[in-house]
């Protein structure tokens, strides 16, 4: 996360329990002279009941909510204050258009020390009551930035909690303001700890008490929450976006250990579905399943298919919520349920040298992770309150779905030309899905597809070096299909390199490497005919770059 200062961003341990949500198999690799990469085909089964009988990468069930209760779900998406000094009311109006249109219900307004952030935040709040539209707000305290040693301190965050509390478009929960943060772990407040900081400075201050509805994203031991019983009412998970633990000798070691049996289709490691059986599957996916023995993904990459999207970092932070619950029926003197807001990201990179922010890794982000972390969350979406996009303008650490806008954080060598806003298509679908329950019916054909510019073996003159752990990443373009029927998908980055795909209606994870010199392009056939070409004229993958960048490029197309 970058704002106009320097951040760091916690690593917490984590399991490596897999998730069980995707039936994935390898194709056997194209004829090609431009790579011998296996190319990789995802076709998830749902974990939710559903008449079709057809498994697709997300069938569409036809079950109602299975909410237990009737409380709303939410999806917001972080918005970087510090990246929009020059933004007037129309730019936030646009933002916010273009983010309801998208499935998301409101911004997390990500806050800083600047002298003025309060008034761009107060012309979101202005922008968003103007616009009609359904859409909340709220601060997220960024206390990488903030001071918090003194109760002047605090007096200066209540005060800007305070200015928005009952703004028509402040995003309520048990008719409290919804405030969360970002980091304020180590925050006392001239009080001896955090925990009583917290508590006697923000959320039982005068000012505050019984006011706000607290969701902080504190960088703790979740099996600690319970020492700030009195200050929290929620959680908000900013790492589980990503396998965070995957680093490069992580995966190196996860390689090593892989069992004899590691192509045995049951055995996990290709993320099957539990007892899943092979008969539900299509005779033409069945097909292919029987190639995947022989074809598979690279042994590193398949040792670490079962991180990707995984919730096992949810259920720790459920946990730690869990210890909670019995303080907080008497906070305030009233009930009060806790609140869990989980993280979804599509990427990480950030490539800050040491005359800068001194910031320069990866998360991995390969394998269709913005996909299947959200498919992991609305397979358990009765155990998650809000749903938390990584963010909107964070240009900085590459994980923006918004348009390329406003002030960025010195990160244009790797953000210029390298536009994110097809994800919001997938944003959409997925977004729906959570809040309903029920994955919405594709109307329209769509290709979304994305790689990075250059090869993870490219050697450049930038006096930053490559990131660490970028060796964790394939030279891939990804693709998600969304198809209103049986279909035909072609993929391919050259005349020499392409890979056809019989897809069945619903949404489709494809993949197909790529070598220097490769471009992307997608095709949809059906009948004989062509429903939707993506060809973007602006990617060429490159072996040679000037600096090195991690970042996505990323395209659609629609069908008319």
């Amino acid at each position: 996360m970058f704002g106009k200062r320097e951040n760091t961003v916690d690593l917490l341990p984590t399991s490596t329990s897999p998730p069980v949500t995707t039936v994935a198999f390898p194709v056997a690799a194209p004829s090609s002279t431009s790579s011998t990469e296996p190319v990789v085909s995802s076709v998830e089964a749902s974990s939710q009941p559903s008449t079709s009988s057809t498994i697709d990468s997300t069938p569409q069930p036809s079950q109602s909510s299975t909410d237990t209760d009737s409380a709303r779900k939410y999806v917001v998406a972080h918005h970087m204050v510090g990246n929009t000094f020059p933004y007037t009311v129309q730019d936030w109006a646009d933002d916010i258009t273009l983010a309801h249109a998208s499935g998301i219900d409101g911004f997390a307004l990500n806050m800083g020390i600047d002298d003025w952030q309060p008034t761009r935040v107060a012309d979101a709040y202005t922008a968003a009551e103007q616009s009609n539209l359904d859409f909340k707000l709220f601060l997220s305290l960024d206390m990488s930035s903030f001071p918090c040693a003194s109760p002047n301190d605090a007096q200066a965050l209540r005060n800007l909690v305070n200015a928005h509390a009952s703004h028509p478009n402040q995003l309520q929960l048990e008719s409290k303001a919804f405030v969360s943060t970002f980091s304020g772990e180590a925050c006392n407040f001239g009080q001896g700890s955090a925990a009583n900081g917290w508590k006697t400075q923000f959320t039982q201050h005068p000012d505050l008490q019984g006011k706000i509805h607290f969701v902080p994203s504190f960088f703790v031991d979740p099996s600690t929450f319970k020492d700030f019983a009195d200050v929290m009412d929620g959680d908000f998970n900013w790492n589980s976006g990503w396998p965070i633990q995957v680093t490069t000798s992580f995966a190196q070691n996860a390689e090593a250990s892989q069992s004899a049996n590691e192509n045995t289709l049951n055995s996990g490691l290709l993320g099957v579905v539990t007892g899943a059986p092979i008969s539900a599957l299509t005779s033409s996916l069945e097909s292919k399943l029987e190639t995947a023995v022989a074809s598979i993904l690279s042994k590193l990459q398949l040792a670490l298919t079962k991180f990707i999207g995984a919730t096992d970092t949810d259920d720790q932070h459920l946990a730690g919520l869990a210890t909670l619950s019995g303080q907080l029926q008497a906070r305030d003197g009233t009930a009060s349920k806790k609140t869990y807001m989980a993280a979804v990201s599509p990427w990480f990179f950030t490539h800050y040298g040491p005359d800068s922010f001194n910031k320069n890794f990866v998360f991995l982000s390969d394998q269709h992770l913005y996909s299947k972390r959200w498919d992991s969350l609305i397979s358990q979406r009765d155990q998650f309150d809000v749903v938390q996009v990584i963010t909107w303008n964070d240009y900085g650490e590459s994980h923006y779905i918004g348009p390329i806008k406003g002030d960025q954080p010195n990160s244009q060598a790797w953000t210029n030309g390298m536009n994110h806003t097809a994800w919001l298509e997938l944003t959409q679908y997925y977004a729906t899905a959570f809040k309903t329950g029920k994955y919405p019916t594709i109307e329209k054909d769509k290709i979304v597809m994305w790689s990075r510019p250059h090869s993870t073996k490219a050697q450049s003159s930038d006096p930053v070096p490559q990131p660490t752990n970028f060796e964790i990443f394939e030279d891939v373009v990804w693709a998600v299909v969304m198809t209103t029927d049986p279909s035909t998908v072609v993929l391919s980055t050259s005349s020499s390199n392409s890979m056809t795909f019989d897809v069945p209606a619903g949404v489709s994870k494809l993949a197909i490497p790529i070598s220097p010199g490769g471009t992307m392009k997608g095709v949809v056939q059906r009948n004989g005919q062509t429903i939707v070409e993506l060809n973007p004229t602006d990617f060429t993958f490159q072996g040679n770059p000037q600096t090195y960048n991690f970042n996505a490029f990323v395209a659609s197309a629609t069908a008319d």
